[in-house]
């Protein structure tokens, strides 16, 4: 995931990557120690505090480490490794399911091994990395045996992606228009039918819900925006991770579309605007030699991508899009009111009186949490106002909310509306299309990366994973460590335990790290097995919180880093605080994405760019050498896939 604005503060290193900070316009004074010692209730012992907490009554402001075991999870922890495998407990197994370039039907067109499947044939097949997913019952189906897995692929590597890699691409030719189309087909969603077999086994199955959405399919646009950007485009891109709605339908989320917008026009220089959202001529700060030729160029086919091309469509990317995965032939819609940001994850509840909420954060060092409340309640009934046909429904009629955090361990949602708040008096529709100006305008607080938030089955809390970031110089409310290389886990609980208040209690829920680190800031404070950057977040039905780490290639296996190993998936407890590594990736990967059937005896969990060296270049020459999971070697090149993790006696996963 790249990462970059404006107001720039020096660099960091984001996923292996260097690019500007962003230096909020708004600093706050330093977080005092007190907002990291605070451990219980005056004149609560700890047990009661516990108590009070597992019956939905305790402060958010408060952290409670409690000392006797809440039995969420029984299975025995993994070691770190460095295995290029996934590692998961003694009693269980992983499988794979569905690996870049399988087919979304189970049938056909077949991967071949030296990436020489056409654009055509990518259409058919899974796209590049696997991301964030939701499973979905099928209507009068066993949603323990069948279902449709709905998946996001987040971004291509173009040198894995082509036969010979994009090397011999070399301006001023341009870069083939068959690997531009076959790039634009491995983004995007896919959504399969899945179905487990006598053995237990699951497989993608053959079915007439199967399709992919990719960087060329229509797309609606609904909400505020539309007034200023139209009502289609074509295309969604960069899908990082996902949520889902009460109604059935799938949100997936636009993080860095930044990265494929560009231009060869050598007068172009980006406005104002177009800082504050990342957009550069080469697109990705992903380059290839010393002459860093970019690994994207859709530009030089595509002029929707052309950013000195008036009507480029830059101000069309970066949005929630709903897709009915039930019906292959319904249009995706963009939510503008939702806002345009680097959207992470999109996590959907019900605010007491009913209405929607939906908590979203902005992957970037330095931004912000959001929430959008829609203005009328979820009613089952009213048809018209929820679903992909919608406009003018529950996701595009409300106000979009942003964080602002206190020392004192409360917060409120500032509104993000016209003349209001210290934004200027104008036109809401800018708000959703400029969702960062106006953020920074209010003086919302700026956080180490906001990537998934994740809600709390019964007690409505609400956790969001602050992934690192290493340039910080100084600290504000939420963020308490300078040169934060690990990230931490923040938790708060809106007033009344109601979604849709404007105020709450906050807390660091966990502070991500290394004990063997050289650098005691960064040790942390995690209960039981350490990991760092927590990125993908997610209850489960019983209240387990599921933690999966995204450590950057470029630190795997260096100092400080080496003893947490590859990256990995944790459960934790969030009454007593306890965190038990459950699953371990191959070498190179980022472990994302998770899901359940109903019964949860099955999880899907996704593995991301498998192999990835430190530089983020694999060798085209040699696409094996840092993984070859995970088909082996011999067997062509790493790929992204998505796994089936089940207990091997039929038990719920965790049991």
């Amino acid at each position: 995931m790249v990462n970059g604005n404006t107001g720039n503060s020096g660099t960091q290193e984001v996923d292996g990557r260097s690019e500007p900070g962003h230096s909020a316009t708004v600093s706050m004074s330093a977080l005092i120690e007190a907002a990291l010692s605070r451990r219980a209730f005056l004149g609560v012992t700890v047990a009661g505090a516990c108590a009070a907490l597992m019956e939905g009554t305790g402060r958010a402001g408060e952290l409670v480490r409690c000392t006797h075991p809440t039995g969420l999870f029984q299975f025995r922890n993994v070691p770190a490794s460095q295995t290029d495998a996934v590692v998961v407990p003694e009693g269980y197994v992983a499988e794979v399911l569905y690996r870049w370039g399988d087919p979304i039907n189970g049938v056909g067109p077949a991967f071949r091994p030296d990436a020489s499947n056409s654009a055509e044939e990518q259409n058919r097949q899974a796209g590049m990395g696997h991301d964030g997913m939701e499973f979905f019952a099928i209507p009068g189906v066993d949603p323990n045996a069948r279902g449709l897995l709905s998946v996001n692929h987040e971004y291509t590597d173009q040198i894995l992606l082509f036969t010979d890699g994009v090397i011999g691409d070399r301006p001023p030719a341009p870069m083939p228009l068959e690997k531009v189309h076959k790039s634009m087909a491995s983004h995007g969603i896919s959504v399969v039918e899945i179905a487990r077999g006598a053995d237990g086994r699951w497989a993608v199955a053959d079915s007439p819900k199967a399709r992919r959405i990719t960087a060329d399919t229509p797309v609606a646009i609904a909400g505020p925006a539309t007034e200023l950007i139209g009502t289609a485009t074509r295309g969604t891109v960069n899908n990082c991770s996902a949520g889902r709605t009460p109604w059935g339908t799938y949100l997936t989320c636009e993080e860095n579309f930044q990265g494929v917008f560009g231009t060869n026009d050598p007068t172009w220089e980006p406005s104002a605007e177009d800082q504050r959202y990342g957009l550069q001529k080469l697109g990705f700060s992903y380059t290839i030699g010393e002459d860093k030729v970019p690994a994207f160029r859709w530009w030089e086919h595509d002029p929707r991508f052309d950013l000195a091309r008036p009507d480029n469509d830059a101000v069309r990317f970066g949005y929630v899009v709903e897709i009915d995965p039930q019906d292959p032939a319904s249009t995706p819609v963009k939510r503008t009111a939702l806002g345009r940001i680097r959207h992470e994850n999109a996590e959907l509840t019900l605010a007491t009186d009913g209405r929607v909420v939906v908590y979203m954060g902005d992957d970037q060092a330095g931004e912000f949490i959001y929430k959008f409340i829609s203005r009328e309640s979820y009613d089952p009934a009213r048809k018209e106002l929820h679903g992909v046909t919608s406009r003018g429904g529950l996701l595009d009629d409300g106000t979009l909310y942003v964080a602002r955090l206190s020392e004192d361990g409360t917060g409120r949602w500032l509104a993000l509306v016209p003349g209001e708040n210290g934004i200027p008096a104008g036109n809401p529709a800018a708000i959703s299309v400029m969702t960062r100006q106006a953020a920074d305008a209010v003086g919302a607080t700026p956080m180490d990366r906001p990537e998934w938030l994740a809600v709390h089955p019964q007690t409505n809390e609400v956790y969001v994973s602050l992934t690192n970031h290493s340039s910080r110089e100084t600290t504000d409310p939420g963020n308490p460590r300078t040169k934060n290389i690990f990230g931490h886990i923040l938790r708060w609980r809106e007033t009344g335990d109601d979604p849709g208040a404007l105020e709450f209690d906050w807390q660091i829920f966990i502070l991500a790290g290394n004990p063997a680190h050289p650098e005691p800031t960064n040790h942390g404070n995690v209960a039981g097995d350490a990991f760092g950057c927590p990125d993908g977040l997610k209850f489960d039905s019983s209240g387990v919180l599921w933690i999966q780490t995204d450590m950057s290639s470029s630190v795997l296996g260096k100092p400080g880093y080496a003893e947490l190993g590859n990256n990995m998936m944790l459960a934790a407890d969030p009454v007593s605080g306890e965190v038990r590594r459950f699953l371990t990736g191959p070498v190179g990967c980022e472990v994302t994405g998770i899901a359940f059937t109903p019964d949860r005896k099955t999880m899907f969990v996704n593995i991301q760019h498998p192999g990835e060296p430190d530089d983020d270049l694999s060798d085209p020459s040699n696409p094996e050498e840092i993984s070859s999971w995970p088909d082996g070697k011999g067997f062509g090149r790493p790929r992204s896939a998505t796994v089936v993790v089940r207990k091997l006696d039929g038990g719920v996963v965790g049991s």
